[in-house]
């Protein structure tokens, strides 16, 4: 009998720390993390043509809990937030990171920070994770969505510390899935009201009879005036009509 090959790697210590390659240049622990990820609840970006926006799965539906206390969109600055799928505590450490980044930036220089900027130092954290011993890798995917020069912009970070800048991406849970149909339906002109639908259609698709608008949130940023805005459940409704 056979044994398949990632048991094999497992038998002999190569998934022990997340800085030992397997003979077939795997590190073993940074794959788990990834299937961490995609255990995590859903969140879709878009960029459109009047902002950008985040939506985001909580999954929660006990009713002893406040919803509202349960964020998985983060307000990184006025401009800039942020959603995670996998392991929300080990986001915790990064979002806290990127909010003083942010506010040292705005005292440094007196200006917004770019989004890029810090998508990108949470991306060299994350990498360090992967090379030194001692530490296991950060188990989060993180979605940066932000305004820079009335310009929308969208970047995803992995668990590897790979980061890339996207028209709409989708993180968590069916994240491929998901990523198929935005190819297919995603169009550029699209405002923040019709890519929200196209979001929320999709979800639904996916979730089918399990689909419950209240556990949803939404943040979207106009990029006329950088505005934040939060809405929660059924305050979504206008954006299904």
């Amino acid at each position: 009998m056979d044994i398949p090959l990632d048991l094999q790697q497992q038998a002999m210590g190569y998934d022990r720390t997340a800085t030992m390659f397997s003979p077939q240049g795997h590190l073993l622990q940074v794959e788990y993390a990834e299937k961490t990820v995609r255990l995590g609840s859903a969140s879709i970006g878009m960029t459109c043509s009047d902002g950008v926006f985040i939506l985001a799965d909580l999954r929660i539906e006990d009713k002893l809990i406040v919803q509202r206390s349960a964020n998985k969109i983060y307000e990184i600055d006025s401009h800039i937030i942020a959603s995670v799928a996998g392991i929300v505590s080990d986001a915790r450490v990064l979002i806290e990171r990127a909010q003083v980044l942010a506010q040292q930036h705005r005292v440094t220089y007196d200006s917004p920070i770019e989004p890029e900027l810090i998508i990108k130092d949470i991306s060299n954290v994350k990498q360090q994770f992967t090379q030194y011993g001692g530490a296991r890798p950060f188990g989060v995917s993180l979605m940066i969505a932000g305004i820079n020069s009335k310009r929308p912009e969208l970047y995803t970070s992995d668990v590897t510390g790979n980061y890339l800048s996207y028209y709409t991406n989708a993180i968590g849970e069916n994240d491929e899935k998901i990523r198929e149909i935005l190819r297919e339906k995603y169009k550029p002109e699209f405002t923040i009201k019709r890519g929200v639908k196209l979001a929320l259609d999709i979800i639904k698709e996916m979730q089918d009879k399990k689909f419950n608008i209240g556990r949803f949130e939404l943040v979207y940023i106009k990029s006329e005036n950088s505005e934040l805005k939060r809405l929660y459940g059924e305050e979504l409704q206008e954006f299904v009509k």
